[in-house]
């Protein structure tokens, strides 16, 4: 079983970078514990390998990209194509169907929105497109990115841009300052969930008082925050991607109408990274790193939300694990 499948994050897209952070060298990244090279060619097509020579392990990420697109491993100048196919291995007078037994795999890669994603299903075809937020390609809208990385699992981090109690506590000085206002002692919160075709919405009201936006969860380790404004598009989207056991990176993506210009446009995005920041300390803290099944952890009805999301993800990992089990052994490769 592979990082995605133990990650839960098996053939699905995620974005794993912004389209600005691959411009002239290849760009290195581990995803759920799988080592990735994003790469352009000439005409500036991106294309995205496993980060590993199939030679002697090193890192393509280290190497450069030729004139005519291939990504050359800088240890041995072993040369591979988009498709991740061996085009030429120096001082070895190889035969073409005898490299192509050297072979890099290869990934499904879409450039949207700003992002760039990829499809979890090392050396297969993906067998539909990623949802990519209207609102990241709609003309005339500011987009806002940004991206740092935790110390945590993904699924704690994924738990908290879900959660909506911890507002007027984690950010009283912030997005949550009107409920924290507002609450009393004997205040009550009601959480709703609905299942929506890329995950589920949900939204709060304190006190009977009707909610002020709602969150979407995008499948599989996305949030999109919906902030109501008459007349206009105001709407933060995080995406939670796993690099490891421990770290997470998070890139949000904020996204509005208005605003538009500099530098009032960096003093807003300034202020939606400082609430990110409010959140980094308690989620870093939780314990165990990873998001426990529902019968580990005490859990009350305002933790709708979360728990939806965790069910759906200790499923994916219980098939992940049957899939693999059913998966008859490699055969080793003859010498």
């Amino acid at each position: 079983m592979d990082g995605f499948a133990q990650e839960g994050m098996a053939e699905v897209w995620t974005p794993v970078a912004m389209s600005r952070e691959v411009r002239g060298k290849p760009l290195g990244l581990t995803l759920a514990g799988e080592r990735i090279v994003l790469f352009r060619d000439g005409r500036g097509t991106l294309s995205a390998l496993r980060d590993q020579c199939p030679h002697r392990g090193v890192k393509l990420s280290l190497g450069k990209v030729g004139a005519d697109g291939c990504l050359e491993c800088p240890f041995h100048g072993w040369r591979f194509s988009a498709s991740g196919s061996c085009t030429h291995i120096p001082l070895n007078a190889l035969p073409e169907e005898k490299r192509q037994r050297y072979a890099v795999t290869a990934f499904p890669v879409r450039e949207r929105g700003g992002l760039i994603w990829l499809y979890t299903r090392p050396g297969g075809e993906a067998p539909d497109e990623p949802y990519v937020p209207e609102s990241l390609e709609k003309p005339g809208v500011h987009v806002g990115f940004y991206a740092e990385t935790w110390n945590a699992h993904w699924t704690r981090a994924m738990e908290n841009m879900l959660d909506s109690p911890h507002l007027p506590f984690v950010h009283q000085r912030t997005i949550g300052r009107g409920l924290r206002r507002r609450m009393k002692p004997e205040s009550t919160m009601e959480v709703e969930v609905e299942p929506t075709s890329t995950g589920f919405r949900t939204w709060s009201s304190m006190d009977g008082v009707p909610p002020q936006g709602s969150l979407d969860w995008l499948r599989p380790n996305g949030m999109r925050l919906n902030i109501p404004i008459p007349g206009r598009l105001m709407q933060l989207h995080m995406w939670c991607i796993p690099v490891d056991a421990n770290h997470t990176r998070m890139l949000l993506a904020a996204a509005r109408d208005f605003v538009r210009m500099q530098p009032l446009a960096a003093l807003v995005d300034r202020y939606n990274t400082r609430i990110l920041h409010e959140d980094r300390a308690i989620v870093e803290s939780s314990h165990p790193v990873e998001a426990p099944p529902v019968s580990e952890e005490r859990s009350v009805a305002t933790d709708r939300a979360t728990l939806a999301f965790r069910r759906w993800y200790h499923e994916r990992k219980k098939q992940a694990t049957r899939t693999a089990a059913d998966e008859p052994a490699a055969t080793p490769l003859a010498v």
